[in-house]
């Protein structure tokens, strides 16, 4: 059986090398038996080609996206705008949820789902929550903090009621996005996870489950999950 296509999205090129997508995702795709290749913001007009040949796709971590986009204003934090990612990515992300393909939003792909329904983002926040609970380590380093999951959730199914995750951001999830459900809570009430209403093939995480899915199967699940709703998909 051919294993299921699983398109990831990618970094700016930099200094010596083009579009890439960092190799803990890459890895936790194949762990979970997909075969992953990877989607360079070149352009909009590229997604319908993905998608007739994708069978999964995870939107992946980075940069933030420009504000403008979903109406926010400015903050010195603010890092790593990149319009031709944000117009690839937006574009796909609005077909995938439009096809129901089998999707896994991590983070800036989590904000990605928010913006395209229609939500906001806090723009930065220990403006917001303060830091009580670190949702990124200084300068920004990715920190573990507890996450509480909505018991019946889809996502409680693959991590149990209570996870230890890696958290890694500075935005979150502030109004959100139609047809949004939250499913998981940082101890100081930010939204780490959301649930589409009638989209079943969707998992939105604002943590980063690839950084510890080598060494923690629940994160892993979450990869795995992916895999599996996608070879069903493909058959």
């Amino acid at each position: 059986m051919a294993k299921p296509v699983i398109g990831l999205t990618t970094y700016p090129p930099g200094p010596g090398h083009g579009p890439h997508t960092p190799e803990l995702y890459v890895q936790a795709v194949v762990r979970a038996g997909g075969a992953p290749v990877l989607l360079p913001h070149v352009g909009a007009d590229m997604v319908d080609a993905w998608l007739s040949r994708l069978d999964g796709v995870v939107l992946i971590g980075g940069g933030d996206i420009e504000p403008a986009r979903y109406d926010g204003g400015e903050h010195p934090t603010i890092y790593n705008l990149n319009p031709a990612r944000d117009d690839t990515e937006l574009a796909l992300t609005r077909a995938v949820l439009a096809s129901k393909l089998p999707t896994l939003a991590i983070c800036r792909g989590l904000q990605l789902v928010n913006t395209v329904l229609g939500g906001t983002l806090h723009l930065h926040l220990p403006d917001v929550v303060g830091e009580d609970t670190l949702h990124r380590a200084p300068p920004r380093e990715p920190v573990p903090h507890p996450v509480r999951v909505q018991p019946g959730s889809c996502l409680a199914g693959l991590l149990g009621e209570h996870s230890e995750s890696a958290s890694w951001h500075h935005q979150a999830i502030d109004q959100l996005g139609e047809g949004l459900q939250p499913v998981a809570w940082a101890p100081d009430g930010v939204i780490e996870a959301v649930e589409l209403q009638g989209n079943p093939q969707l998992t939105a995480v604002q943590w980063h489950p690839e950084i510890t899915a080598a060494d923690d199967t629940r994160q892993q699940a979450l990869f795995d999950h992916l895999v599996r709703l996608a070879a069903s998909q493909a058959t």
